[in-house]
């Protein structure tokens, strides 16, 4: 049987800001069809680890493989990485569809707009081609009615849902999802869990920063647990969730319970 590629690897990462080591040598595989939850308390380094992915923050130290592509950096001159060829950035990055907790819309734009903008203008899509995908991933995410709609007249539920199709527009080969729920009043919650819950079915290749404990124990095929800028625990949900092996993670666990 053939091996499932690898959609990301990321070897021994690093990342201080200044006298803080937020992030301190962490590796983690991502497999096509996986779906990865990171876990932890605040501080942890999860948001810190996903960024440093799609390089809006940049490492310290370490090595980042999207799709069998190793991104190319070289020394800041001041202790930390930089790209060494912006175009492979600009160019891996519509691999990475990324949604983050606050929505960050394009507010003078409808949501038809914000969804086409990066397809016609940065992938060179032909704009009706770019609107029929759009329209499609609207109804998807249960917004078509709303396409014509500026973002400061939806729901905070409304926004993160076109936000994932204006992230699923770029046809990226993986979604990296930033505490995608975290801004939202409790009520919206489900709204947008439902739709990353249906991608997760379809076996699209996923990183996603949580809070929501049930939902990531549902979806995930792989849950790591972050703690001080380490992994301190990772495996299957069940593992993680029912026989947590580290003193912390059971903590943790418990006082999410």
């Amino acid at each position: 049987m053939a091996e499932t590629a690898q959609a990301i690897e990321v070897r021994d990462l690093y990342k201080r800001f200044g006298p803080l080591e937020v992030l301190k040598g962490v590796s983690l595989t991502a497999k096509q069809g996986d779906v990865i939850a990171l876990i932890g308390g605040s501080g942890s380094g999860k948001s810190t680890f996903l960024r440093c992915i799609n390089m809006l923050e940049l490492p310290t130290a370490g090595q980042v493989t999207i799709h069998g592509e190793s991104i190319e950096m070289k020394s800041d001159g001041h202790g930390g990485l930089m790209p060494s060829n912006r175009k492979q950035i600009q160019r891996i990055r519509t691999k990475l569809g990324m949604v983050f907790q606050s929505f960050n819309l394009w507010q003078h734009m409808t949501v038809l707009q914000n969804v086409i903008e990066v397809p016609v203008h940065v992938l060179g899509q032909p704009r009706d081609k770019a609107i029929e995908v759009a329209e499609a991933l609207l109804r998807r995410v249960g917004l078509y009615e709303k396409r014509d709609a500026y973002p400061s007249f939806l729901s905070g539920g409304q926004q993160q849902r076109a936000a994932i199709a204006r992230a699923l527009a770029i046809q990226p080969l993986v979604m990296l999802f930033d505490e995608p729920t975290s801004a939202l009043d409790p009520e919206l919650v489900g709204e947008v869990l439902s739709v990353i819950g249906d991608l997760a079915r379809e076996k699209r290749t996923m990183i996603l920063v949580t809070h929501e404990m049930k939902f990531a124990r549902q979806v995930a095929s792989h849950v790591v647990y972050l703690h001080g800028g380490v992994i301190e625990e990772q495996g299957p949900p069940e593992a993680i969730f029912e026989n947590p092996q580290s003193e912390r993670l059971k903590k943790f666990i418990s006082s999410i319970h």
